[in-house]
């Protein structure tokens, strides 16, 4: 599977931006989700979705702003995220794996599949 991150951009705080992650080469697998990773820190997990529940995700710092979504026919997934505030501001990663837990859901290693990274910057 090779997964395309896009739709990153400068903001600034209180806008809304909309990512995608479109996949190739095969179905994503049961889970889809996204990452982000600010300079010096962590790579931290922000949303999940189950490809055939559709069930979604969140990490607390983003719940009530951001929304996860996904387009089975486009075979895409979305991270709808409103109320950007700057400390939003890192690259995010789209992670997919064909047989991750729910479990292990929130951590990064556990993913198979990696975009290359789509950097969103919310200014002040």
């Amino acid at each position: 599977v090779q997964l395309q991150a896009s739709g990153g951009g400068l903001v600034q705080a209180g806008d809304s931006l909309r990512l995608f992650c479109a996949a190739s080469g095969r179905t994503f697998g049961r889970y889809v989700s996204w990452f982000r990773q600010a300079p010096g820190k962590e790579r931290d997990f922000v949303a999940a979705i189950n490809w055939n529940t559709v069930r979604t995700y969140y990490a607390d710092s983003v719940k009530g702003r951001f929304t996860i979504s996904r387009d089975n026919a486009k075979n895409t997934v979305y991270l709808q995220m409103n109320s950007l505030e700057p400390e939003d501001t890192a690259v995010y990663y789209c992670a997919a794996s064909p047989s991750l837990i729910r479990s292990s859901m929130t951590i990064a290693d556990e993913y198979t599949y990696w975009g290359q990274g789509t950097q969103v910057t919310v200014s002040s």
